[in-house]
């Protein structure tokens, strides 16, 4: 490891990522820590660009089996900035396409929904006059 190490509460901290977030992250081979004799977590300085980077990849809306794909570049100071690049051009290109389909499905179920509403609206007795039918 490099750096002075921090423990995850520094790290949740320095980073945003509350200290249950690390320890997935961790678990799902985005972030590696050392145990101490005690049994306590250390991390490295790379360990704040790593989940600084984890953090915006999860924001755009990678998911983090997206992330794993490029984890050997996440401690790169801009994420992922590795000599990956292509795979990871590609990777957000695929992301990218999923979430327009997405909201593609989404904006047919608003529109679906609109179309009912003026339809339940239209069909509703005239409630201008003040009294119920």
């Amino acid at each position: 490891m490099r750096g002075a190490a921090v423990h995850i509460g520094e790290l949740a901290k320095r980073t945003g990522a509350s200290p249950r977030s690390l320890r997935y992250y961790e678990q799902q081979g985005l972030l590696r820590a050392r145990r101490t004799e005690a049994g306590w977590r250390e991390y490295d300085e790379e360990a704040v660009i790593r989940v600084r980077n984890v953090r915006e990849l999860l924001r755009a809306g990678m998911t983090v089996d997206d992330i794993r794909q490029v984890a050997d570049c996440l401690g790169a100071a801009e994420s992922p900035d590795c000599d990956r690049n292509d795979e990871a051009v590609e990777l957000h290109e695929a992301r990218l396409k999923v979430i327009d389909a997405r909201m593609a499905a989404l904006q047919r179920q608003r529109d679906h929904l609109t179309r009912r509403i003026a339809r339940l609206r239209a069909s509703r007795p005239d409630t201008l006059s003040g009294g119920r039918p």
